[in-house]
């Protein structure tokens, strides 16, 4: 019966279409100018080893310092989501009002990440009191990243915020926020396993952060329109009559 409720779930029409949105805008955050420049540096904290030996760390320290960092801003995250998904349901009568306003938002969001709007996307707050290096601090610094940079990767959290204030669900709107954090997460465990290798990909996004962004940006101002316009919804509601029809295999 828990399986037949959580396959209703995940193969709902929204969250077919929401899930796979939300793991982009998480790449997209990890890759934005005020994040993947700090790597580096969170690497070695959470894992005690000074930047220059990062290349030669041992993984199992490296990808455990990484996992517990992930873990720390997932929590915060994903209580995000969950607080969205309630306020959704609480509001159902002026879901829809509000939804095309969160739109509006999206896509003015949108515009500034891809610069046209100015700057502003790229400030954060910052704790001057710092958590202990290494693995027992790493969680806490995942926490601090989780609240300290939620203004500079505002944009794309505000946008899985919005579809998840859609689902009008607490656990549909945690499980979008995970979704978001493991786009944003998985890259900072794939650096810490190949370091150097990631190097060279992290090079090459730096030198073109620029069109990064603004792909970012587009897409995000592409979900605020289906959010305004009511396209949304009746994407929805033709993957949920696909989803019906659908039978997961064994």
């Amino acid at each position: 019966m828990a399986a037949g409720t959580l396959d209703r779930t995940v193969l709902s029409g929204a969250l077919l279409l929401a899930l796979p949105i939300a793991v982009l805008a998480g790449l997209v955050s990890f890759f934005s100018p005020c994040v993947l420049p700090l790597v580096p540096g969170y690497l070695s904290y959470v894992t005690g080893v000074s930047g220059t030996d990062l290349a030669e760390a041992r993984r199992g320290r490296m990808a455990a310092g990484a996992a517990l960092f992930v873990a720390g801003f997932t929590a915060v995250f994903t209580s995000y989501g969950a607080l969205f998904g309630n306020f959704g349901f609480v509001l159902e009568e002026h879901r829809e009002t509000i939804t095309r306003v969160l739109g509006g938002l999206t896509i003015v969001m949108g515009l500034a990440f891809t610069g046209i709007l100015g700057g502003f996307t790229q400030r954060e707050f910052r704790f001057h009191r710092r958590p202990t290096t290494g693995l027992a601090g790493a969680p806490l610094l995942g926490v601090l990243f989780g609240i300290g940079w939620t203004p500079c990767i505002g944009p794309t959290l505000a946008a899985v915020n919005a579809l998840a204030f859609n689902e009008a669900s607490a656990g549909r709107g945690a499980l979008l926020t995970v979704a978001y954090c493991l786009g944003l997460g998985l890259p900072f465990l794939l650096a810490a396993v190949a370091f150097r290798r990631m190097l060279g990909a992290f090079g090459w996004v730096r030198r073109h952060h620029v069109w990064v962004m603004r792909a970012g940006g587009l897409m995000l101002v592409a979900v605020g329109l289906l959010l305004v316009t009511g396209l949304w919804d009746r994407l929805i509601g033709d993957l949920q009559v696909w989803s019906s029809t659908f039978t997961p295999g064994i």
